[in-house]
């Protein structure tokens, strides 16, 4: 039954834009600060930030690792409990769009940059020990290839989509069945009442926004070095700020002119446009391993995951510190940055989607994509180093370079590698779109009618502060604002913590009433 709960106006108007009077000045003034602080001194910034972000990682590792491991079962509960025919937006609500645009905007926004970026990096890191290897086995041997595919998909399964899971079944429920904002505060009304829509409910729409923005900028700066450094192996372009510069642009503008015209329109065609490279890339790395191998490994990899991912999971008793808290600890709290973005932007396309239909969908079919990715890329690229070809040979020296490096030893590869830069920018661009929706709707009291230039002025803000700290920062700034972002990750598990015990007992509260 859905119930409308009347919260009091908080909206803004100036200059054409419509704004929530507190949430919008106080995250632009936080971001702006932020960038400050980090371009006074980049260098001391970075290292202040990086020594929390150590902290955290050593000290909390438990925490997220437990809630990491919560999300994953909390979503299979629901899906296999009556509640999860509970549908967003009441029962008789009709699904937006298609299966296969629906799940081609979810994966655009989730994760699509970080696949190219680490597709090929993370399985060979993990099979030459860089910096160790998962479960402290042996660097270079059979036992070091299964761990390296079988922690590669545990990395980029079920545990990261669960997190953008729950964040979208908070958000959805409250927006579509109890009629209040989208927006990461009206969760918090089982518990607070009306007073979400007071000070506790706009500073977690704040903090929801800023680490929206960072999140996203800091994605837009990574994108934009490993696109300068393919371009310069391909084309023998200039490797620096000009090449970068460009690459955001080229984002920005396209990304702009995607939220111009809205979710149905840009976002909708550009997703599908991803979506249908990414599978051609994919086909072709798979043909060129032969579909016997290809088929053979890739239920190799299915069952390194299914065997690995108890061990993984168990922050009591994993033997390869290093690894745990470089690797996986820290992937955790990254995805928990990605949050609030991915979520929301979940919720905002899945209205008339029942929770079951969600978890198989959001949660198990990226799973599933990802370990047909990762058997074509990094399952390929453990074969080139132990059949020692090629520059991979000597283990990952420059991330940025390491999926063309793969690419460059098989046939077409200025083809594929033009490819790799044509989706770097496209997934970036449908990350940018759906983050400057998400951060427009948080930061205008959940309204989704906002004026056009409004949505456009947070992906030229996003720009900005991906560039600003790229061309005074460098790459030092970059990588300081990236550590932020995992340090705000913390307080982010700890609001979820939270979130979720409202959902839980508001959906208990519907099915008894």
């Amino acid at each position: 039954m859905k119930r409308h709960h009347s919260a009091p106006d908080r909206g803004l108007e100036f200059l054409g834009l419509r704004v929530h009077r507190t949430v919008f000045p106080l995250a632009v003034a936080l971001i702006v600060l932020a960038v400050i602080a980090a371009l006074l001194d980049p260098v001391a910034f970075n290292a202040y930030v990086a020594r929390l972000r150590g902290g955290i990682l050593q000290h909390f590792d438990s925490f997220i690792m437990i809630m990491g491991n919560l999300f994953v079962v909390m979503c299979l509960l629901l899906a296999l409990s009556p509640l999860g025919r509970v549908r967003l937006g009441g029962p008789q609500a009709q699904p937006q769009f298609g299966f296969v645009s629906w799940f081609s905007m979810l994966f655009a926004a989730g994760m699509g940059v970080g696949l190219l970026y680490w597709g090929v990096a993370e399985p060979v890191a993990a099979y030459t020990g860089w910096p160790d290897t998962p479960l402290n086995v042996v660097p270079r041997t059979p036992a070091a290839a299964h761990a390296a595919m079988g922690s590669a998909l545990f990395h980029w399964g079920l545990h990261p989509w669960a997190v953008y899971l729950v964040t979208a079944l908070v958000v959805g429920y409250f927006a579509y069945n109890r009629g209040l904002p989208l927006a990461m505060s009206s969760a918090l009304s089982p518990l607070i009442g009306h007073r979400h829509a007071g000070p506790i409910g706009q500073g977690v729409d704040i903090f929801t926004v800023v680490l929206t923005t960072f999140g996203l900028a800091t994605s837009l700066g990574l994108g934009a070095m490993q696109s300068a450094a393919g371009m310069h192996l391909i084309l023998g372009t200039p490797d620096g700020l000009v090449m970068q510069g460009l690459f955001i642009a080229a984002v920005c503008l396209t990304a702009g002119y995607s939220v111009w015209t809205g979710i149905e329109v840009g976002i909708l065609r550009l997703s599908n446009l991803n979506m249908a490279l990414a599978i051609l890339l994919l086909a072709f790395c798979a043909v060129g391993m032969g579909i016997g191998a290809y088929l053979t490994g890739l239920l190799v990899a299915l069952a390194d995951y299914a065997r690995l991912i108890l061990p993984l999971s168990d922050w009591r008793l994993r033997p390869d510190t290093d690894w745990y808290h470089a690797w996986t600890v820290y992937y955790w709290a990254w995805w928990c940055s990605w949050g609030p973005l991915v979520g929301v932007f979940i919720a905002r396309v899945s209205r008339g989607r029942s929770i079951r239909q969600m978890v198989g969908v959001v949660m198990v079919a990226p799973a599933a994509f990802a370990a047909l990715w990762f058997t074509a890329f990094g399952g390929g690229a453990i074969k080139q180093v132990i059949a020692s070809t090629g520059p991979l040979t000597g283990g990952v020296q420059d991330v940025n370079m390491a999926i063309f490096q793969f690419l460059g030893q098989l046939p077409l590869s200025a083809i594929t590698s033009l490819l790799v830069v044509l989706l770097l920018v496209i997934f970036t661009v449908t990350s940018v779109d759906s983050g400057a929706l998400v951060a427009d709707n948080l930061a205008s009291n959940g309204r989704t009618d906002t004026p056009r230039p409004q949505r456009v002025l947070w992906v030229f803000l996003i720009g900005l502060v991906a560039t600003t700290l790229l061309v005074l920062g460098g790459d030092t700034g970059l990588k300081g604002l990236q550590s932020a972002t995992i340090v705000m990750a913390l307080p982010y598990l700890a609001l979820m913590a939270v979130l979720i015990t409202g959902l839980i007992k508001a959906l208990l509260q519907d099915r008894l009433r």
